[in-house]
């Protein structure tokens, strides 16, 4: 499997008759993002657009009040119900005329926190890339996630770059080395092993030896 091969798989559900959206799905720290980057970057013949997954995080006053501010990052720490209700709005806006815009919510890493209506989706889309840890979960309303989407493709890097990459970013988003570590272990492997058991599940696992190869995302 290389990258032109994930490219042409790509660009064949962005020709097609319906508007078509692509989950990209792998534990945190897995190359989601470089993933999706690298096929933005090669889709440039194609209207493409990208809404993630995490600006469907509650923001951090609602976490808070949840008692659940130190697990961010858990399935049931996210709006799975507005995720749910984009993806079906943003196929549903195809049959729409009054849809020329679909907004969604990002996320902005320095802050961590949602924004509202950040994403403008236009009609002229006719792919969609989403991408997030629990695509493929299948455990309440997260199962609906996955009927909403036309294929949904797995990174799976190998396990200590993984911990790598993601330890990292923590440390460039403002975390202490030492805090970051134990983020990652209290908080993010947990999740992983959820995101893991879901693997069978996606229709294309994307190797470590192609993430590896991707350039970095900056």
């Amino acid at each position: 499997m290389t990258l032109d091969d994930l490219v042409r798989r790509a660009a064949a559900l962005a020709a097609g008759p319906q508007r078509a959206i692509l989950g990209i799905t792998g534990s945190p720290g897995a190359g989601k993002s470089t993933l999706v980057a690298a096929l933005l970057a090669r889709l440039g013949d194609h209207a493409v657009a990208h809404v993630p997954m995490d600006g469907f995080h509650l923001a951090d006053v609602a976490l808070e009040a949840l008692g659940r501010r130190d697990a961010k990052g858990a399935p049931d720490t996210f709006d799975v119900g507005g995720y749910v209700a984009l993806l079906r709005r943003l196929r549903a806006a195809d049959d729409d005329p009054a849809e020329d815009v679909v907004y969604a919510p990002a996320f902005e890493r320095d802050l961590e926190q949602p924004l509202a209506g950040a994403i403008a989706v236009p009609r002229s889309a006719r792919l969609v890339l989403t991408e997030g840890n629990y695509l493929l979960l299948d455990r309440g309303r997260w199962a609906q996630v996955r009927p909403a989407l036309d294929e949904v493709w797995f990174c799976d890097p190998r396990p200590d770059v993984r911990l790598a990459q993601l330890t990292a970013r923590h440390v460039a988003f403002g975390k202490p080395p030492a805090h970051a570590r134990a983020w990652v272990a209290a908080v993010d492997e947990p999740n992983a092993a959820l995101v893991e058991a879901t693997r069978a599940r996606a229709d294309v696992v994307v190797p470590a030896t192609l993430l590896e190869s991707l350039p970095a995302v900056g």
